[in-house]
């Protein structure tokens, strides 16, 4: 099999979208694309929680969760490598890292986050209410010890945008060390 990231034959970009499509979209007001746009994430991120309960039903939280890692480190590289090249960035420092990581859909998609770069170069991103967290909480459900999950995707994304740059897992279920967020991730020059 050749490389699933380079594959020949690509999704749709907004200069070869169907005029049927192009003209839906242009009817929509900015606020209803915004609207349209984070449905749309949030759609994404239904599947991603029915297929990993799915799993974890049919056999137990650690295949579902292996499951879920090699799929989001396969992500990671392919949105990294998608985004660095929408936002025409090639090498980026952490600071450049982190506004590429703010375009993907899983920064998107948590809605209590901070993010920053600190005095020495270095950047964060946390997430400080996870809604995958909540709703397994909700439903009677032990938290996701998704550091594997994420920390893969995370060093995956890392990785492709840049290899001198390294990834530092502060917070994360099962090691959650702060009880002010969920998750808390440096990005460093290495």
């Amino acid at each position: 099999m050749t490389d699933p990231i380079n594959k020949p034959h690509g999704q749709p970009t907004a200069a070869n979208i169907p005029a049927a499509d192009r003209a839906m979209f242009d009817a929509m007001d900015r606020e209803k694309l915004y609207d349209y746009i984070f449905m749309q994430i949030k759609n994404i991120w239904r599947v991603d929680g029915l297929y990993f309960l799915g799993i974890e039903k049919r056999h137990d939280m650690d295949e579902a969760t292996a499951v879920d890692a090699e799929c989001w480190r396969y992500m990671g590289k392919v949105e990294a490598r998608e985004t660095k090249a929408f936002l025409g960035i090639s090498e980026p420092d952490p600071a450049q890292l982190l506004w590429i990581l703010r375009h993907t859909s899983w920064a998107v998609s948590h809605g209590v986050k901070d993010f920053g770069v600190e005095s020495d170069g270095s950047a964060y991103f946390s997430v400080i209410k996870c809604r995958t967290q909540l709703i397994r909480l909700d439903k009677g459900l032990e938290p996701h010890p998704c550091r594997l999950v994420r920390e893969g995707y995370l060093a995956a994304f890392t990785e492709e945008c840049n290899p001198h740059i390294k990834l530092e897992t502060v917070s994360c279920p099962p090691d959650r060390s702060r009880d002010d967020l969920w998750c808390l991730w440096r990005f460093r020059q290495a």
